[in-house]
């Protein structure tokens, strides 16, 4: 059991439910699902974040987006111990752990599927939505992708749709997000952003992690940076280690975000793993990596207070 309470900004879950509705969240005999009911128990998880995404492979629609979210309520939320996390109040019972549940909640990797409706939007927000990353790698009606090659930023629609996170109170996410997109974002939102899952640059110069420009502003606009565990952001050379992890973390809390970090798995996206870091049940082994650099208190922050403390402050009430 892990020591310390545990949180995760994104796996995707969710898209292999899509993919293959027989697999189980609940009881995963197949071993096919890195997180799952009996792992996120062994980590000590007191919150999941479930990304929806739809692949290349499936129609960029609502249909598959809806399905996902169906997917949530029949696999996730019946489970018992599981419970959704919309508001600020439902943050701060996992805070306080007086719910004694793990919570659940849902964001959307890529805005195509809404054809820049934004009644769409807010339809997904009435549907339990609360943080939405623009793109995926490539470019859509919002905005371009890290690797479209144009590098564009925000189009007009796109623009209109951080107007309108921000107005419902929908966390934007600029993971994915053209570097010139990342900026349009930090300069027209009016309220913090998060990057749910990206690593930093100088530490591994992959095109998917932020330069420390783009963290420090990021950090100095009050958002939050998901440290990942996908191993090509988090180093060049193989195996990747749990020490390579620290790099990033060091970095990012000297660039000021001792109180603004936090994880972004990537689990059940990814296929090659860091080494001793396969699933949330792994987690005591970057708890106790970090517990050696770090005080108990810091460590508590970046494995879940950290999180939990902006959610209660920026979720809809």
């Amino acid at each position: 059991m892990a020591s310390l309470n545990s949180a995760d900004f994104h796996c995707d879950v969710l898209w292999k439910l899509l993919e293959d509705p027989s697999l189980s969240f609940e009881h995963d005999t197949t071993n096919a699902l890195d997180v799952t009911l009996p792992r996120l128990r062994q980590a000590g998880a007191v919150l999941q974040t479930f990304a929806i995404y739809v692949s290349d492979r499936t129609e960029k629609s609502m249909i598959p987006i809806l399905r996902s979210i169906d997917l949530f309520h029949r696999k996730v939320l019946t489970v018992p111990d599981m419970t959704f996390v919309r508001s600020s109040d439902d943050a701060a019972k996992l805070q306080s752990k007086s719910s004694g549940k793990i919570g659940a909640m849902l964001s959307l990797e890529g805005v195509d599927g809404l054809h820049g409706d934004l009644a769409m939007l807010r339809i997904l927000f009435a549907l339990g939505v609360r943080a939405v990353g623009l793109t995926w790698n490539h470019a859509n009606w919002a905005a371009d992708g890290v690797m479209e090659p144009r590098g564009g930023g925000l189009t007009k629609k796109g623009r209109a749709l951080v107007e309108e996170c921000n107005r419902l109170g929908i966390m934007v996410d600029v993971s994915h997000l053209s570097d010139r997109a990342f900026w349009d974002v930090l300069h027209l939102s009016a309220k913090p952003v998060i990057a749910s899952h990206s690593n930093c640059r100088t530490i591994c110069p992959h095109p998917r992690n932020l330069a420390d420009d783009q963290l420090s502003a990021l950090l100095a606009a009050g958002g939050m940076v998901g440290v990942t565990f996908v191993p090509h952001f988090v180093a060049s050379h193989h195996p990747v280690q749990i020490t390579d992890v620290l790099r990033h973390i060091e970095r990012i809390c000297e660039l000021g975000g001792i109180e603004q970090l936090m994880f972004g798995s990537d689990f059940d996206g990814i296929e090659e793993y860091v080494h001793g870091l396969a699933h949330p049940g792994d987690v005591e082994q970057l708890q106790k990596a970090l517990l050696s650099h770090y005080s108990e208190s810091t460590v508590a922050g970046f494995c879940s207070g950290n999180l939990l403390q902006f959610l209660v402050k920026h979720l809809p009430e």
